[in-house]
C-alpha cells in the first residue's frame, strides 16, 4: 500500500491551496453550535465541485452532512468533521482544522477509490462544542452501519490520542422578588443571593471531589440594576468526571449545592440539566497507533502519551461515538507546547502556518489510517477485539 499512500499524499500536496482556502474561510467567520451554515455549505460545495454527491440536514440536525464512496462489500470507515467555534474567541479549538483534514482526507481516498476494499464516509458533525451534535445523530442512526470512526485535532503537540474525560452541562436559574434595594429590602427575596450561595457551596464541594474531576461554571445573569433587588439570577455550569458511573455519583451532590442556595435565600431554583453527557473517551489503541506511524512517517516526532500523566483533560463528543464503534482522536500539533486550546493564542495558530501544516498532515494521516484499515483485515479484527475488551464484550 506504500505507493498508494504516496498518491494520497500527492493529492493533498496539489490540492494543498483549495482546502487551505477553505479552511481560512471557516476561521474567518466563526459560527456557534448548531449554527454552522456557512461552514456546512462551504464543504458541501466543497465536495460537489469534487463530483461527490452530499445529502445535507442529515440525522437530525440542519448543519450536518454526509458523503460517501461506497463498496460492493468490506467495512466501512466514517470521517468526522467538525466546524463549530467558541463564543467570543472563535476557533481557539481549531475545528476549522478539522474539517479540512477530514474534507482533505475524504477526497485523497476519493482519489485512490480502486483501492480500496471497503467505504468510506465524510460525516459532517455540528455542535462539538455544546450540545452533543455526535450523541444527537446517534441516536438518530448515524453510526448503526459504521464500523470505525476517525478524527483528529489540533494541539499543541502530537498525541496517539486525546485525554478526555465525561462533561454534564447544568443551567440553574433563581426566582425571586424584586423590591427596592435600600427603600424596602425587606420586601424582596435576592435570586442572586440564591445563586452566588450556590456558587459558593461549589467552590467548597471542589475541596472534597476527586483529583479527575472538574466544577466550573459562570453567572450569565445577575440582576438589573444595584438599587433594585434581584428577582431573577442564572448560571451556566460544567460538572465533569473520569466516566459515566463517576459522573453520576458527582451530578446529585452538585444538584444539592443549587437547591442549598434556594433555601438559604429564599428564592426558587430550576435546575436543567443538558439532554447529552459526555462520554469519556475510549481510544481505539490499535487504530491509534496506526495512525502515530502513518504521521510519524510524514515527518512528526510524537509525545508518549503514557507519560502525560494526570495532566488536564478536555471532554468532546467523540467519546459517545467510542463507546458505539473503534474510534480514535489523535492530535497534532498546529501552535507550540505552551499555547492551549481554548486560548485566544490558540485561534492565531489555528489560521497560520503551522496550523495549516497540521490540516494537511492531518488529511494525509486520516486518509492512509482509513485505506489501512479497509484494506487490512489483521487491523481490522484486532480494532473490533480492542473495542469488545474495552466495553466488556469479550
Amino acid at each position: 500500500m506504500d505507493k498508494v499512500k504516496e498518491d494520497i499524499a500527492h493529492f493533498v500536496d496539489t490540492h494543498a491551496s483549495a482546502l487551505l482556502e477553505v479552511s481560512h474561510a471557516i476561521h474567518a467567520n466563526p459560527e456557534l453550535a448548531f449554527k454552522e451554515y456557512e461552514a456546512s455549505a462551504l464543504l458541501t460545495r466543497t465536495l460537489e465541485h469534487h463530483k461527490q454527491h452530499v445529502n445535507s440536514k442529515v440525522y437530525g440536525l440542519e448543519t450536518a452532512f454526509e458523503a460517501q464512496i461506497s463498496a460492493d462489500s468490506g467495512p466501512r470507515i466514517d470521517i468526522l468533521a467538525e466546524y463549530d467555534a467558541l463564543p467570543g474567541i472563535g476557533h481557539a479549538c481549531g475545528h476549522n482544522i478539522i474539517a479540512t483534514s477530514a474534507l482533505g482526507a475524504f477526497l485523497a481516498l476519493k482519489s485512490v477509490d480502486a483501492s480500496l476494499r471497503g467505504s468510506v464516509r465524510l460525516l459532517g458533525t455540528p455542535a462539538e462544542e455544546r450540545g452533543g451534535g455526535k450523541e444527537v445523530m446517534a441516536r438518530n442512526g448515524a453510526f448503526d452501519k459504521t464500523d470505525a470512526a476517525i478524527m483528529m485535532h489540533p494541539a499543541g503537540i502530537n498525541l496517539a490520542t486525546m485525554p478526555c474525560i465525561c462533561v454534564a452541562e447544568v443551567r440553574a436559574v433563581y426566582q425571586g422578588r424584586s423590591a427596592h434595594a435600600s427603600a424596602m429590602p425587606h420586601r424582596g427575596v435576592n435570586a442572586l443571593d440564591g445563586l452566588l450561595l450556590a456558587y459558593q457551596a461549589i467552590s467548597n464541594l471542589r475541596q472534597h471531589i476527586q483529583h479527575t474531576e472538574r466544577i466550573h461554571g459562570i453567572i450569565t445573569e445577575g440582576g438589573q440594576a444595584p438599587n433594585i433587588v434581584p428577582d431573577r439570577a442564572s448560571g451556566e455550569f460544567y460538572v465533569r468526571a473520569a466516566n459515566a458511573n463517576e459522573l453520576e455519583v458527582l451530578k446529585p451532590r452538585v444538584q444539592a449545592c443549587f437547591e442549598a442556595g434556594a433555601k438559604g435565600s429564599g428564592s426558587d431554583v430550576e435546575t436543567t440539566w443538558g439532554e447529552v453527557d459526555y462520554l469519556d473517551l475510549n481510544t481505539n489503541w490499535p487504530l491509534a497507533e496506526r495512525f502515530q506511524h502513518n504521521a510519524e512517517a510524514l515527518g512528526r516526532d510524537f509525545f508518549p502519551y503514557e507519560k502525560l500523566g494526570s495532566a488536564g483533560a478536555g471532554s468532546t463528543d467523540m467519546g459517545n461515538v467510542s463507546h458505539r464503534v473503534p474510534s480514535i482522536h489523535p492530535m497534532l500539533a498546529a501552535a507550540p507546547p505552551n499555547v492551549v486550546i481554548h486560548n485566544p493564542e490558540f485561534e492565531k495558530w489555528a489560521g497560520g502556518e503551522m496550523g495549516d501544516h497540521a490540516a494537511l498532515d492531518g488529511a494525509k494521516a486520516l486518509a492512509m489510517t482509513a485505506l489501512d484499515f479497509l484494506n487490512d483485515p489483521a487491523l481490522q479484527q484486532a480494532s473490533q477485539q480492542a473495542f469488545d475488551v474495552s466495553m466488556g464484550l469479550a
